[in-house]
């Protein structure tokens, strides 16, 4: 795909090592990156620069990257946006795309898949879906997940919804998602 390689990214992780590494790889593709470890700094550098392109963490820290894809959406409607996470759940997944996301990526992923995702404008009708139901642990991931969106993060509300004690929470998320 030719696009215009001199755009600017706004790359937002709070992994240090991640981000300069996928910064690098597009520094090299031509592009321009402007990297936030931050909400704060991300709202900061996107009034700076006003780049075409962002990358966003889900999990920034204790911060969650849907309230940035939320406010940058809202404030440059313009702007490609894609969420990159290493803990993906389907209402994350959502979440995401109602915010004004174009795509959703799981940890790891190909930098030039990265590429493609910020400038596809179309869904994929080809997709196969999954051929075995879901783990029960993975189920217990996504519904989690999913009381956790409902609470806007909050794990306390999302605790005393779900019956259980806040760090017995704060534990769980801790932990990586299982796979299907």
């Amino acid at each position: 795909m030719e696009t215009d390689r001199s755009e600017s990214i706004l790359l937002v992780d709070d992994d240090e090592a991640f981000r300069d590494a996928l910064a690098r790889a597009l520094e090299r593709r031509d592009f321009i990156v402007h990297k936030a470890n931050d909400s704060h700094s991300a709202l900061s550098l996107a009034a700076q620069y006003t780049p075409a392109l962002g990358i966003i963490d889900l999990c920034i820290g204790d911060e969650s990257g849907l309230r940035v894809i939320e406010t940058l959406s809202s404030r440059y409607p313009d702007m490609r946006l894609i969420v990159l996470t290493g803990f993906a759940s389907i209402a994350t997944a959502v979440e995401s795309i109602k915010l004004g996301a174009r795509h959703y990526l799981t940890k790891p992923v190909e930098v030039d898949a990265i590429i493609d995702a910020l400038y596809q404008d179309e869904g994929n009708a080809d997709i196969n879906a999954a051929q075995q139901p879901m783990s029960v642990k993975r189920l217990e991931w996504e519904h989690i997940q999913k009381i956790l969106a409902e609470h806007d993060g909050n794990i306390s509300a999302a605790a005393r919804a779900l019956g259980m004690h806040r760090r017995s929470l704060q534990r769980k998320l801790q932990k990586r998602p299982v796979r299907q």
